[in-house]
């Protein structure tokens, strides 16, 4: 998981005064952006990548309690964070704060030490939440969807594009000889140069998960069938070129054989969809290997 040097707080204020404590207090550790209207915050949190939200309630127009509300609602924004900071310090008012999804709130004035530590164990709960969510949905020696990722996105995918919708399944041929000839480490080696090969290659937007082993799942959305014929030639000849390097003596090669087919009336269901590329995939390893067949 990419880690960025400085976690991104944004300040969502209609005081400039406000704005400029709030920035020369947290600008050493963290990177600052900022937001003067609700309109604003939202449009800002929908396009970056945001470790949290310090919110003002009173604001023209769109006042805070409406900001996170809309930010709660929608999936894209919902698990950022959201900090309450304001004057208002009545018990209806906070408990109004924590009722929309805010994770805490602050009373203006506030004294800094206080602030600073709230902020940073927000940051570290939103790190630790998002590291397990990543080592929950990532393959760990590839980096890519695990199984249940994957077909927890394909299938959010299917639904929405059926039309132009392809299912590709991809084996490593004759893995269990590299294995069982060089070494488990030597076959991980393989699986990793392989994966990344495929990732360089593939269609931007695809989906890409490790089913299980040396065997793998793409699901492309393309406009025409030329693509992607020609994108899953262009991996398997890429993969082709790849050479692992044991111990600084021996280079090794290895090929993949592919399977693909497209959504169609016969294949209504992602696992059809999926089996249908499957039984492809394994006819061009029975045919010869490292080749790809479209069915």
């Amino acid at each position: 998981m990419k880690q960025r040097i400085k976690n991104t707080i944004l300040v969502v204020d209609d005081n400039n005064t406000n704005i400029t404590i709030l920035s020369n207090l947290l600008g050493k550790k963290y990177d600052i952006m900022i937001a003067e209207n609700g309109k604003n915050a939202i449009e800002i949190a929908k396009k970056q990548a945001l470790d949290l939200i310090l919110l003002d309630i009173m604001m023209p127009d769109m006042n805070g309690y409406e900001v996170c509300s809309i930010l709660k609602s929608q999936s894209n924004t919902r698990d950022i964070p959201i900090i309450f900071i304001s004057a208002k310090s009545d018990e209806e008012s906070i408990e109004e704060g924590f009722k929309v999804g805010a994770i805490d709130y602050i009373t203006k004035p506030f004294m800094s030490l206080e602030l600073l530590a709230r902020v940073k164990t927000q940051i570290k709960l939103k790190c630790l939440v998002d590291n397990l969510e990543y080592i929950a949905s990532h393959d760990e020696m590839t980096g890519v969807y695990n199984r249940r990722k994957f077909f927890q996105e394909a299938t959010k995918s299917f639904k929405k594009l059926k039309n132009n919708l392809y299912a590709i399944m991809i084996d490593i041929d004759k893995f269990k000889k590299v294995n069982d000839t060089y070494g488990h480490s030597v076959g991980d080696k393989v699986i990793k140069m392989m994966t990344e090969t495929v990732k360089n290659n593939m269609i931007e937007g695809s989906i890409l998960g490790r089913i299980g082993g040396e065997e793998f799942a793409l699901l492309c959305h393309v406009s025409n069938e030329e693509e992607i014929v020609k994108n899953l030639e262009e991996i398997r000849l890429a993969v082709e070129m790849c050479k692992v390097e044991i111990d600084n003596k021996i280079t090794i090669n290895f090929t993949i054989s592919g399977g693909m087919a497209k959504s169609s009336k016969d294949t209504n269901t992602l696992d059809l969809l999926l089996k249908k590329a499957d039984k492809a995939m394994y006819e061009a390893k029975d045919t010869g290997r490292n080749k790809a067949i479209f069915r």
